[in-house]
């Protein structure tokens, strides 16, 4: 009894830690705006079971569970898909291009900005050092 009951809990633990790996993986792909036209234009977005799907997916917007993703503008979209008007746009190629576009502008603007600030906190930083010793 003791061992089926040990294999038990194993197979519970093993099937846990895949669920956790397939959702995490999922909601990671709900980055990409090709994807989420994909999924538009194949009719997912229309299915009931498939968008409470994604309503229990806004469990990953919780910090225990946001910090395993690499990907965190998921949670953008994620958000976004909960509404009927941005499911139906995801149809059209052109509106997955412009968030496509509209993503990677984010990225530039974000990674030019950060290193204007990076530099001048790492300055900040050499002075406090220098003045420690």
């Amino acid at each position: 009894m003791g061992y089926n009951q040990a294999e038990q809990n194993d197979g519970s633990e093993d099937s846990a830690r895949t669920r956790f790996q397939v959702e995490l993986e999922f909601v990671q792909c709900l980055g990409n705006p090709y994807y989420l036209n994909f999924l538009a234009q194949r009719g997912y977005l229309k299915e009931k079971s498939f968008i409470n799907y994604l309503k229990y997916l806004l469990y990953w917007k919780r910090p225990e569970y946001a910090k395993y993703l690499k990907y965190p503008q998921c949670l953008h979209f994620l958000e976004l898909l909960q509404y009927e008007h941005f499911r139906r746009e995801l149809v059209n190629p052109p509106c997955a291009k412009f968030i496509d576009e509209q993503q990677i502008l984010h990225w530039q603007y974000y990674s030019r900005k950060r290193m204007r600030i990076n530099p001048s906190q790492q300055a900040q930083k050499q002075g406090q050092d220098d003045s420690s010793r």
